[in-house]
């Protein structure tokens, strides 16, 4: 596998889905390989890196999680105790499910929270205590430990708990108790830091006649740090991978975690149903098994930026890629993944093939379905089901900033049982599933781990 090999693929891979720079770090047989191709911005172009900062989304909360677990090896956190026992203060609409709420609850999407609460608390210290205060206002969907549900909510929680146990900001909490001691210089979460650096991607979004424009709002605000507020590099997460591959110490031989409690986090916790991000959930982690090996990994979304980190710790092997485009970005880094999957390891990672039409089954799915943020409507013509996923206009129009474009539709086709799989578009490959109530009639859809609920 020669590294010009790696740098020819990404490089059509990113003609392929229009992406303005690709940013690529592998780590296979004890090498560390980088492929890097286009540039930061269309506006002011400058070639992308291994050391260019991407906005990674919810990789972020694989740092949270490890801070959290650096706290719980100092003994102070439990992670089976109640989330009231560190926030006393906590108020959500159910009184019962929220006294019944862990501190694992949190970190594995079992919480039963809703995604995520659209309100902006500032950027001062005081973002996260504020965004607690506002909970009320929260949809819960379960009670804890009954369903997953991908929630950024929960990882919300989270960083305020490690403030309050630390008596530090969040962002500083991290920096002390995980960054510091890996050396990770390129992990930041100030826009200050940030923008100060010499190589920094700019997220795109295509409109409908597929010209791009600039996002904007480069990351989200301070309250969803704990979820989706690093910034980094492809070389600083290759790091990142490479401790977690390893037995809890740094590059200079400090034991930042033990090794049983770092492998911990790669345990499931939970069990995953139908969901691309994984078959099980360990702690910060999503663990899947591809071709008779155990993945471990995390994506992240943002205003025209992906990002993928994937390890293979029985391979001792960890791909992570970096996008700067919308629609592209998600299909680009999954073929990239994939193919470094199949060319360094001999491991194919390849879509299940849905079943014929069936108009019965599809006429018990068609529908309105809606969260917090987006609806989400299965139509069909006949002979093959559709599915639009958009933001709510409610939630555009109070945006100050340009939000990303919605995706066109995609077609969706059935697995066994009450799951289905996104076939063509940017989303394709996607997975998910229907969930029924006691009648057996479909009420809930889940997609990339987050409840739809169906109106009626």
């Amino acid at each position: 596998m020669s590294d010009m090999t790696l740098a020819i693929f990404v490089e059509a891979a990113a003609g392929k889905f229009a992406i303005p720079g690709v940013a690529v770090a592998v780590w296979a047989d004890g090498t560390q390989t980088y492929a890097c191709y286009g540039v930061t911005s269309l506006e002011d172009p400058r070639p992308v890196d291994e050391n260019t900062l991407y906005s990674l989304g919810s990789i972020s909360k694989t740092f949270t999680a490890t801070a959290m677990m650096r706290l719980v090896a100092q003994g102070k956190i439990d992670l089976d105790g109640p989330v009231r026992r560190y926030l006393p203060e906590l108020v959500l609409p159910n009184e019962q499910w929220t006294s019944e709420m862990t501190m694992l609850n949190l970190l594995n999407h079992t919480a039963g929270l809703d995604w995520r609460l659209i309100v902006d608390t500032g950027d001062g210290d005081d973002a996260l205590a504020r965004f607690v205060a506002r909970l009320a206002e929260l949809e819960q969907l379960a009670a804890p430990g009954t369903r997953t549900s991908y929630s950024q909510v929960g990882y919300n929680l989270a960083g305020r708990i490690i403030e309050k146990v630390t008596g530090l900001a969040f962002e500083q909490a991290v920096r002390v108790l995980v960054l510091e001691p890996l050396g990770l210089k390129d992990t930041l979460y100030a826009m200050g830091d940030i923008m100060a650096r010499p190589a920094v991607a700019m997220g795109h979004n295509a409109d409908e006649n597929g010209q791009y424009s600039i996002a904007r709002q480069w990351k989200d605000n301070r309250a969803n740090n704990p979820g989706g507020g690093v910034a980094s590099s492809v070389a600083d997460q290759l790091r990142w991978a490479r401790f977690h591959l390893g037995d809890g110490r740094a590059p200079d031989g400090t034991q930042v975690l033990p090794a049983e409690i770092l492998h911990q986090m790669r345990v499931p916790t939970a069990e995953l149903r139908s969901s691309t991000l994984g078959d099980a959930i360990g702690i910060g982690w999503f663990l899947r098994d591809v071709d008779g090996v155990r993945t471990v990994g995390h994506g992240g979304s943002g205003n025209g930026q992906f990002a993928e980190l994937l390890m293979v710790p029985e391979r001792d092997f960890a791909i992570v890629v970096a996008s700067n485009a919308s629609p592209g970005g998600i299909p680009c880094n999954q073929a990239i993944v994939r193919w470094a999957l199949e060319h360094y390891l001999g491991v194919a990672d390849r879509d299940p093939e849905p079943e014929p039409y069936d108009e019965g089954r599809a006429a018990g799915i068609v529908g309105a379905y809606e969260n917090d943020a987006m609806t989400f409507t299965i139509t069909t013509d006949g002979a093959r089901l559709s599915l639009e996923v958009l933001l709510k206009p409610a939630i555009r129009a109070a945006s100050e900033v340009e939000l990303p474009a919605d995706y066109d539709p995609f077609d969706i086709g059935l697995l066994p049982g009450d799951e289905y799989i996104v076939t063509s578009g940017a989303l394709k490959g996607q997975r998910g599933f229907f969930t029924r109530d006691d009648s057996g009639a479909v009420v809930g859809a889940d997609l990339a781990g987050r409840l739809f609920n169906r109106l009626s």
